[in-house]
């Protein structure tokens, strides 16, 4: 975040505290784990991508609100310590790396531990301290809920799949087409259920519990499926099917114990 707000690798350096080279080693790493180029280099400094601009976002939120975490918790206790427990769906977690390395590092007694799953943890229970909710607003009593981000999907399939079957023009050229989808049959997540109202399901012809696997079903060519905006613009060998539509965007919500 610090390298997009300041330009240059060792102004973000500076204000980190670390060396120069840190900052350059987490860049790649993040860029190899998200699978896309964050950012455009240049003799005039580090300017953000797209999708740069996309995880800034999730991360400046993300960062915010863990503070005001850490604020309302230092009205019970001097120190932060203990674990950190932070909760979201899988496809959230890597967005969400940025923000938790620096809450870390400003609170060293924390042990931070991020649970990527689709169980449902109760903050009530203490089963996690911070839940990233996607769907409709979460309406559980005693709750503090507050709007996180908005994720763009699209629908897309790899160049090798359009070469071989054709590009659908419209919803109804999509019976024609093989398709990559969840193995389920009814979600929170929009866009799952636009494709079980538009697709017959004979023609899901590969199904996964797993969002890396279907994206790596898409990138494969195995059949169309929808894929975050963000992610789809680090894979040159991807063609956008449909653009993203309001009715596919994945609603985030921040939410902690009140």
């Amino acid at each position: 975040m610090q390298v997009a707000r300041l330009g240059t690798v060792s102004a973000a350096a500076e204000a980190l505290g670390v060396h120069r080279a840190t900052v350059l080693r987490h860049i790649d790493e993040l860029e190899a784990e998200l699978g896309v180029r964050l950012f455009q280099r240049s003799a005039r400094g580090y300017l953000p991508t797209e999708a740069g601009e996309d995880l800034l976002r999730v991360a400046g939120a993300a960062d915010e609100q863990f503070g005001q975490f850490a604020s309302r918790a230092r009205g019970r206790t001097e120190q932060l310590s203990g674990d950190f427990i932070v909760t979201s769906l899988e496809p959230l977690a890597l967005a969400l790396l940025p923000a938790l390395k620096v809450f870390q590092a400003r609170h060293p007694k924390l042990r931070v531990r991020f649970l990527a799953s689709d169980k449902l943890f109760r903050l009530e229970y203490g089963e996690a301290h911070v839940a990233i909710r996607t769907g409709s607003r979460p309406d559980q009593p005693d709750n503090v809920v507050q709007p996180f981000v908005v994720q763009k999907m699209g629908l897309y399939a790899h160049a090798g799949y359009i070469e071989r079957m054709g590009k659908p023009a419209t919803t109804g050229d999509l019976v024609r087409h093989h398709f990559v989808g969840p193995d389920f049959f009814r979600s929170i997540v929009p866009h799952h259920n636009w494709m079980q109202e538009n697709v017959p399901e004979s023609n899901v012809v590969f199904r996964s519990n797993s969002p890396r696997v279907l994206q790596e079903a898409i990138l494969g060519g195995i059949g169309i499926g929808f894929l975050f905006e963000q992610e789809a613009l680090g894979h040159s060998e991807l063609r956008q099917i449909f653009p993203p539509r309001e009715e596919w965007n994945v609603v985030n919500w921040l939410v902690t114990h009140g």
